[in-house]
C-alpha cells in the first residue's frame, strides 16, 4: 500500500523544534537533497535531551535533564548516514554492561546483561535452572516480536487501520501481540523478579504491564537484548551531534526563537512566523521564513495550537504518567561498589504501584526508582571525588492529580533519599552540596501536556493507526513529528519519527529505512 504525502514544491522545509525528532527529520531531508531551516525556542539542541549546568564549590558538574536511557544506536547510524556521515564520526557512545543492575525490596540483586550467555548465567545463578530456561524462550519470543514489528508497525507509515493489514499482522497476532504483556511475560518466567525487569518498561509507554498491549515487549526488546548505550560528554550529545551533522550538511538553525503562528494560503503553509527570545519581531521579517512544507516538532497541544486546531478524536488524548526526578551532587560511590550506571530500585509493592500513580493520582507509597550514576561511565561529567546523582520516581501527570509540588516536592526529595539511604544506594549521611528537581509542573512549563515528558500513552486507542498521525488533515504541506505521533515515546520512536514524517516530503522510496540489529 502507497503510504500519502505532502504534493507540490517541497524544495524548502521548515523544521520547528531540534529536538531529536526535528534533527531527525533535517538530515533525511538534507539527504534527499532539500533546503531545511531548522528554528528552535531554546539556545541549544537536544529538545527533552536537555542540559543543566552547576557549579559549587568542588567545580562544574553537567546534568542530563532529559532521558538517561539510550537504545537502538542504528537509527542514529541511519540519520547520519543521511548525510554521508557515520554516528563514530560525531560521537563516543560506550555500550554499558550491565545495562542495568535489578536491587529487590529481599534484597536480592539480578545484573541485566544484554548478552544471551552472560544474562543465562546470571539468572541461573540467582534464580535457578527453570527460570534460565524461561529466559531462554522469553528472548527467543521477543526477537520474534521485534521482527515482526519494526518494519511493518514501528518504521512504517501509518494511513488507516487497514495499514495494519499484511503477513506481519498475522504473525504478530500469533505472538501474542494483541494479549496482555503481563500475563505473556508470566509465562515464560516463574521467578517475580524476572517478571518485573522484563515488564516495567511498559511504563515508558505510560500504561501498567498487567494492561500493556504484548506488542510492547518491543520496549523490553530496545532495553535488555539490543543494548544500553551512554554517549561520553552525556545525553545532550545527542542533540549537540544531530545539530552539528545537520548544519554542516547545509541546514539553517535558528536557536532562542519561538514559532508564534503560521501564514498560509487556503490549504497550504507558505511561511512560519517566530520571534526571538526578548518577544521582539524576528530578523526574517513580519512574516518569518517562506517555506513549501513545514514539520512541526512541538508537544501536540502547542502544534495543533500553531495549526488552528487538534483533530477530531471520539474521546480525548490520555496522557502518560509523568515523573518526579532529582539531581543531586554527591560524592562519588568508592571504586569497589557494586554500583552501576543505571539501577532500578524496586520496592516490596508492584501491582499496586501502578494502580497509585495511574489510577488514583498518588505519590508511590513503596517506590520504585530508576537512579542514574553517568560519572562511573564518564567521570568527566563531575569534579574529581564527586558524581552526578539522578534519580527518576513515576508520578501522577497533572491531568490525573493537582499536587501542590512547590509544597510537596522538597519533601518528596528528602523522602527519596532517605529511601536510597536504606536501600544501601547512597552511603549512609552522605550530602548533596545542591540538588534540582523536575516536577509535573515544571513539565508542563516547558511546554509538555498534562506535565509528562511521556507525552499520549500508548493505550489500544492510541497505538499504531489509532495514534494521533504525523498528517495533518486540512493542511496540505504540514507534517508531524515527535512523541506524540507515530511512533511513539522514547528516543528509538522519536528518531524513527523524524525519518518518517522526512518520507511524507520527499515521498516513498526516497529515505532508506533504518538498518535492523537481530540478537539472538
Amino acid at each position: 500500500m502507497v503510504s500519502r504525502g505532502v504534493e507540490g514544491a517541497t524544495d524548502h522545509v521548515v523544521v520547528v523544534g531540534a529536538g531529536l525528532a526535528g534533527l531527525s527529520t533535517a538530515l533525511h531531508l538534507l539527504g534527499a537533497g532539500r533546503r531545511v531551516t531548522i528554528v528552535e525556542r531554546e539556545t541549544f539542541p537536544g529538545g527533552r535531551a536537555g542540559r543543566d549546568e552547576v557549579t559549587d564549590e568542588h567545580g562544574r558538574y553537567l546534568v542530563d535533564t532529559g532521558p538517561t536511557v539510550l537504545t537502538m544506536p542504528e537509527l542514529l547510524d541511519s540519520a547520519f548516514a543521511a548525510v554521508g556521515e557515520t554516528t563514530a564520526d560525531r560521537l563516543d557512545l560506550v555500550r554499558l554492561d550491565p545495562a542495568y543492575r535489578a536491587e529487590f525490596a529481599d534484597g536480592s540483586a539480578i545484573a541485566v546483561h544484554t548478552d544471551a550467555a552472560a544474562m543465562e548465567h546470571e539468572i541461573r545463578e540467582t534464580c535457578g535452572p527453570a527460570s534460565a530456561q524461561g529466559y531462554r524462550d522469553l528472548r527467543r519470543w521477543l526477537t520474534e516480536l521485534y521482527r515482526a514489528e519494526m518494519g511493518s508497525f514501528i518504521d512504517a507509515q501509518m494511513d488507516s487501520p487497514f495499514s495494519l493489514l499484511g503477513p506481519d499482522l498475522v504473525r504478530l497476532a500469533a505472538l501474542g501481540g494483541f494479549g496482555r504483556l503481563g500475563r505473556r511475560i508470566d509465562r515464560f518466567l516463574p521467578d517475580e523478579r524476572l517478571r518485573r525487569i522484563f515488564s516495567f518498561q511498559a511504563l515508558y509507554a505510560g500504561v501498567a504491564p498487567q494492561q500493556a498491549l504484548g506488542a510492547y515487549g518491543v520496549i523490553a526488546y530496545m532495553d535488555t537484548i539490543a543494548g544500553v548505550y551512554f554517549p561520553r560528554g552525556g545525553m545532550r550529545m545527542l542533540g549537540t551531534a544531530l545539530a552539528g551533522a545537520a548544519a554542516d550538511a547545509g541546514a539553517e538553525i535558528h536557536y532562542g526563537r519561538e514559532v508564534v503562528g503560521l501564514d498560509r494560503s487556503g490549504d497550504r503553509v507558505t511561511a512560519v512566523r517566530h520571534r526571538d527570545a526578548t518577544g521582539t519581531a524576528s530578523a526574517d521579517g513580519e512574516h518569518g521564513t517562506a517555506c513549501d512544507a513545514v514539520v512541526l516538532t512541538p508537544e501536540l497541544p502547542a502544534a495543533y495550537a500553531l495549526l488552528g486546531g487538534p483533530p477530531r478524536r471520539p474521546v480525548g488524548l490520555r496522557w502518560s504518567p509523568s515523573a518526579f526526578v532529582v539531581h543531586a551532587g554527591m560524592p562519588a560511590p568508592a571504586p569497589d561498589t557494586a554500583r552501576q550506571h543505571h539501577t532500578i530500585s524496586f520496592g516490596a509493592a508492584w501491582e499496586s504501584t501502578f494502580s497509585e500513580i495511574i489510577d488514583d493520582g498518588r505519590l508511590m507509597s513503596d517506590p520504585s526508582l530508576l537512579v542514574t550514576r553517568p560519572g562511573l561511565t564518564d567521570p568527566e561529567l563531575a569534579p574529581g571525588g564527586r558524581e552526578v546523582l539522578s534519580v527518576l520516581a513515576p508520578c501522577p501527570n497533572t491531568a490525573v492529580a493537582a499536587i501542590d509540588w512547590p509544597r510537596v516536592g522538597p519533601a518528596y526529595a528528602d523522602e527519596l533519599f532517605g529511601v536510597l539511604a536504606d536501600r544501601g544506594l547512597v552511603d549512609a549521611g552522605a550530602e548533596p552540596s545542591w540538588t534540582r528537581t523536575w516536577t509535573p509542573q515544571d513539565w508542563a512549563r516547558a511546554g509538555m501536556a498534562a506535565g509528562t515528558p511521556f507525552s499520549a500513552s500508548h493505550t489500544l486507542a492510541q497505538t499504531g493507526p489509532f495514534r494521533p498521525r504525523n498528517l495533518v488533515r486540512g493542511v496540505a504541506n504540514a507534517v508531524l513529528a515527535g512523541c506524540g505521533t507515530t511512533p511513539g515515546v522514547g528516543i528509538p520512536p522519536v528518531l524513527v519519527s523524524g525519518r518518517l514524517a522526512a518520507e511524507r516530503i520527499t515521498g516513498p522510496g526516497r529515505i532508506a529505512h533504518a538498518p535492523g540489529v537481530l540478537s539472538g
